[in-house]
């Protein structure tokens, strides 16, 4: 199989489903088969992990956002002669710090309390940026929110609390990576992106300006055409 018709497996984030990914399935899927896997149904990193690639071809691009991320790597640790390039976009391979790890925990008591809001029109400015905030993009990520629900939320939040340390992962990552990052990201900042970066062997590092933490729907033809150069090779080391 090509590279030019390699299928490609699209990971959602937090709270995401397959509309995060609807400008990249539109520009790939006339020339490859797309998996955009639901994540929501599982309270476990490793669970999500093993629901993936039940379903993915023996052999695939992987791209995944933020929790999707996660997957990626625990994807890698279990599999990795099946995946044949790598795109991680707003993730981190570390574990939560303390105080982000304290968020996450009141976040899920809260839930568990019946207090779900999903993303509230409050919240939308830490996740994109204000360019995006005028555009169709809130309303898509409300909607995706709202489709996940309180129940869907709590298992999710509870994997990434218990996810491991992927930092270990790095250096053993040996097919072409991209790492793609929204510049004013404040739910995963750039200093996430450079660990990884630095961690990776040859990793290509991109940066899209004016976008928070969701370049797939904030900036969706310059995120899938950096997507098609990485599946074409353009990257590669």
């Amino acid at each position: 199989m090509s590279r030019n018709n390699l299928p490609l497996v699209l990971l959602p984030g937090l709270l995401n489903d397959h509309r995060l990914w609807t400008h990249a399935q539109a520009t790939f899927e006339s020339d490859r088969e797309i998996l955009i896997p639901d994540l929501s149904q599982h309270d476990s990193i490793a669970a999500m992990a093993d629901h993936v690639l039940e379903q993915a071809p023996p052999r695939f691009a992987l791209a995944a956002l933020s929790m999707g991320g996660y997957v990626a790597f625990e994807i890698l640790r279990r599999a990795a002669q099946r995946v044949e390039r790598l795109a991680l976009l707003d993730t981190m391979a570390r574990p939560d710090d303390a105080n982000r790890a304290r968020v996450r925990r009141g976040l899920l008591e809260l839930a568990g309390l019946g207090k779900f809001k999903g993303v509230t029109p409050q919240l939308l400015p830490r996740l994109m940026h204000a360019r995006a905030l005028d555009t169709e993009v809130p309303r898509i990520v409300m909607d995706m929110a709202d489709a996940i629900g309180r129940e869907g939320f709590i298992r999710q939040q509870q994997g990434i609390i218990d996810r491991a340390d992927y930092q270990p992962l790095l250096a053993d990552i040996k097919v072409p990576t991209l790492v793609l990052f929204g510049a004013q990201d404040e739910i995963t900042p750039l200093a996430e992106a450079r660990v990884i970066h630095a961690g990776i062997p040859g990793a290509h590092f991109e940066v899209i300006g004016e976008c928070g933490h969701l370049p797939p729907l904030e900036h969706p033809e310059r995120t899938s055409e950096l997507l098609g150069h990485w599946l074409a090779g353009r990257f590669d080391a």
